[in-house]
């Protein structure tokens, strides 16, 4: 039996995750064995017991709890944990998501002592080293033995990187790639059809279809900064002005705060403007609910680009790049940054035009055609 060791690191990873958990359960529960290890790298008091039955997701079978901290304090302390528990559990192979720290130890501490890495969501570039996603991704592509990317471009990536086609037998010398679609359109799809049975967001917010405008703000370098936080702002209240949507906008506590050092006028703005709805964060089944009925998406987080996409609704991307480049080039997405006139005049050019959205991330077996070739290379080299 093939044997798997999936690090996770927060709730968006767990959530990704479980596209693969969920296809082993259904498909291949006699060939394959999963043990989920979560870091503890954010801790989520939204993780209760309901966020796993609800989701359908199982529970880590370790937690590291290593908690908030420096990069280095924070990426060692996981290291030293993985580590003991490869050594102690023996897989066939770990399985890393994306760019995260926990990603980064994860392929550090497996590559020391010789446990081929299967990295999902390979290739991905925003060529913005400034960014520490983008040093994860890329260590861990090149310390990997199976890189499964969700997009061409993705693919193209990695080929440009020195990275080989049709390697017949793997290792970490010669690594397999492989373009096999996003996992979460494989839980978009999955989630939207119990998302309509339990989520009630729309009605608890008296939220009809289309009639708002759904935003997000949570990077840094938009939060932190008052300048790039009230040019957001002082667009988003020309957008509800000039079309009379509402805009809701789930902010986390900390984000919350940050509105205090903003513009004492703007403040005033943002407080008494009754169609800019500030709520706290959503559940992941609110937030798909959310994505599915709005009429646009204002965003700076790549899993929210990508969601717009998957339910078809144009969005404006709070940021100078992106790495989900086929967004931009589709058109149905369109780089803002934190420029005040940029949303604006991209706003009026989105909304209600008619865009295309061609199946560029799949056809939502992404988990199904990674198990099958993680299962086929195990046979042939046995």
């Amino acid at each position: 039996m093939l044997k798997l060791l999936t690090i996770v690191g927060a709730r968006p990873q767990i959530i990704k995750a479980a596209a693969l958990s969920r296809t082993i359960k259904k498909n291949f529960s006699s060939e394959i064995e999963e043990i989920i290890v979560h870091t503890g790298q954010h801790y989520d008091e939204n993780m209760s017991q309901i966020f796993f039955d609800e989701l359908q997701i199982p529970k880590p079978n370790y937690n590291l709890n290593v908690g908030s901290g420096s990069h280095g304090k924070q990426t060692a302390a996981m290291i030293e944990g993985i580590e003991e528990i490869l050594i102690s559990e023996e897989p066939n192979y770990i399985v890393l998501y994306g760019d995260t720290n926990s990603t980064l130890a994860g392929a550090i501490a497996a590559s020391k002592i010789h446990i081929p890495i299967v990295h999902i969501e390979a290739g991905l570039r925003s060529f913005n080293k400034s960014m520490p996603e983008e040093i994860n991704r890329i260590m861990c592509d090149h310390s990997s033995t199976f890189l499964f990317t969700p997009t061409l471009t993705g693919y193209k990536n990695l080929l440009n990187e020195g990275f080989e086609e049709n390697n017949g037998s793997f290792n970490i010398d010669n690594p397999g790639i492989f373009h096999c679609g996003d996992v979460m359109y494989d839980n978009s799809l999955f989630f939207s059809d119990i998302s309509d049975s339990k989520s009630s967001i729309q009605f608890s917010l008296d939220l009809k279809d289309k009639s708002y405008i759904l935003t997000t703000i949570h990077r840094n370098n938009n939060t932190d900064d008052p300048v790039r936080l009230s040019n957001i702002f002082q667009g988003l209240i020309e957008i509800i002005e000039t079309s009379k949507l509402q805009v809701v906008l789930p902010l986390h506590p900390r984000t919350k705060n940050k509105l205090q050092q903003l513009p004492e006028e703007l403040q005033q703005r943002i407080k008494n403007n009754k169609k800019l709805r500030i709520i706290d964060p959503v559940s992941f089944l609110d937030m798909i609910q959310l994505e599915k009925n709005a009429e646009l998406i204002i965003t700076d987080s790549g899993g929210v680009q990508k969601e717009a996409y998957f339910f078809q609704k144009p969005c404006l991307i709070l940021r100078n790049e992106t790495e989900w480049v086929e967004i931009i080039k589709e058109g149905s997405g369109v780089l803002v940054n934190a420029n005040h006139d940029k949303i604006i005049d991209s706003f009026k050019k989105m909304y209600k035009s008619k865009k295309s959205f061609p199946p560029i991330f799949g056809d939502g077996n992404s988990a199904n055609f990674i198990c099958e070739k993680l299962i086929e290379n195990l046979i042939s080299s046995s």
